[in-house]
């Protein structure tokens, strides 16, 4: 007999919701099937069978919460045949199985896969096919009948996601000394070398130079010149850390995640774009592992990509600090006694004031600021 168990979770996660149930009780399944699918408050987790054989107990319902190492189901192992395999395949084909996406979207609406007619091939449910059955399902507000001086208001419980949101940035908020200081930058520069060397870029990496990876590379280069802000404090001890884990904030219809760049020291800029392609895409599916979500030893956020001209972002704990990045605007700067006009992007660098310095702080800031502006100190290490 084997049993399947809820994963070993990171230690930021502590419980996730049981969200669906592939197989019933009598089910065969083979190696590598998806039993279950689990909702933490980060990414929709698919626990797999590790043998082949038949489902004999299921210890858990839709809607259960569980913690790690949980029994969800017990297995009697058995020899699945080949041609027991292609016929599960066959039915799976039937009965297409839907995304981790569409499976928050039925629970959101408190929907089952039963309500929905799916237009994916196969009649596979897509997330559209969800808002278009709540749609044509629900009254709208303005075709309700209303009296006189009536206002209408709807209550909708939080996700889990959005709750572990509001949480953390509360206790960031709370249990630190946070202060932003503010800087800008001429991205004349760096714009024009994209430009320049786009397309050979393109040819050789087969990826886009983007701008993430060049404040990447500019924040690894600044954080080991200013080793505070690469560290976090651990009750009355500083831990500095001697390697660059850079959390990039991915906006996603459920909400942020911060998916990790690891060890970016180590790393080219067609490394850091194709991995954050990779998270992006991943993570707007639900499909990024519980491993790339968890540590980061600092975080980017780019408010710039929904037009947001100035901000101060909220660190992420238990880190020290986070860049911001925002929209670039053409604007008037004095450059050696003349007005000229300069594609300019405003930074700010939210920190821990109780670890960080201000002058830490304005320095590293600058540091990012002078290697955006001239691009060639990251190829130099400067």
């Amino acid at each position: 007999m084997k049993e399947i168990k809820v994963p070993v979770f990171p230690e930021s996660i502590t419980d996730a919701v049981v969200v669906e149930i592939n197989k019933n009780v009598g089910d065969e399944v083979m190696t590598g099937d998806t039993v279950f699918s689990l909702e933490t408050d980060k990414v929709v987790l698919d626990v797999v069978s590790e043998e082949s054989g038949v489902i004999t107990k299921i210890s858990v319902k839709n809607g259960d919460t569980v913690i790690e190492s949980q029994l969800l189901a017990e297995l009697e192992i058995k020899d699945i045949s080949v041609n027991k395999k292609e016929a599960a395949v066959a039915e799976d084909n039937k009965t297409p199985q839907t995304s981790p996406a569409v499976r928050q979207a039925l629970i959101d609406n408190d929907l089952s896969k039963e309500d929905v007619i799916g237009s994916g091939k196969n009649n596979r449910i897509l997330k559209e096919d969800v808002t278009s059955h709540k749609s044509s399902t629900t009254t709208p507000v303005e075709d309700t009948p209303m009296r006189a001086g009536e206002r209408l208001e709807e209550r909708v419980p939080m996700s889990r996601m959005r709750q572990t949101i509001a949480k953390r940035l509360l206790d960031a908020t709370n249990q630190s000394a946070m202060l932003t200081t503010f800087n800008e930058v001429d991205m004349t520069s760096i714009m024009s070398m994209r430009k320049k060397h786009q397309e050979k870029f393109v040819s050789e990496h087969g990826v886009k130079l983007g701008f993430m990876s060049l404040f990447v590379k500019a924040a690894t280069n600044a954080l080991k010149k200013f080793p505070a802000v690469n560290s976090f404090i651990d009750g009355d001890d500083i831990v500095y850390h001697g390697y660059c884990d850079i959390s990039v904030a991915v906006s996603t219809d459920r909400g942020l995640v911060v998916p990790v760049l690891k060890d970016t020291q180590e790393l080219s800029l067609a490394d850091v774009e194709n991995k954050i392609i990779d998270f992006s895409t991943r993570a707007k599916s639900g499909k990024l592992e519980l491993s790339e979500i968890s540590g980061g030893t600092f975080t980017i956020t780019n408010g710039g990509t929904f037009g947001s001209l100035m901000s101060t972002p909220i660190i992420n704990p238990p880190q020290s600090a986070v860049l911001g990045m925002h929209n670039i605007q053409k604007r008037a700067v004095v450059i050696d006694n003349e007005i000229v006009i300069r594609d300019m992007m405003y930074l700010a660098l939210s920190y821990d004031h109780r670890i960080i310095d201000g002058k830490d702080a304005v320095m590293f800031l600058s540091h990012i600021k002078d290697t955006i502006e001239d691009p060639t100190r990251i190829v130099l290490d400067l």
